[in-house]
């Protein structure tokens, strides 16, 4: 009877696909923290061409973030 009820195939699609979005999402986030924070010691330490670089990834990582929540909304409205 609970084998009817509840789909294993569809219910361990959700936990991986659940587990690995969020450890996208804390990925992204975490680079454009990084790309910040690395940023700002570059700057203060005169390194220019690195400084650029770190807030290039900053930028990339909010991109990448605002991509992902988008998606996210996305997916959500279409269901």
């Amino acid at each position: 009877m609970l084998a009817t009820v509840v789909d294993g195939k569809a219910l361990w699609q959700t936990v991986w696909t659940g587990a690995l979005a969020g450890v996208g999402v804390c990925v992204v986030f975490a680079l454009t923290i990084l790309g910040a924070a690395r940023s700002s010691d570059s700057r203060r330490a005169e390194r220019s061409y690195a400084s650029a670089a770190y807030a290039a990834l900053a930028v990339l990582g909010a991109i990448g973030s605002l991509a992902i929540v988008a998606f996210g909304v996305t997916v959500i409205t279409t269901k």
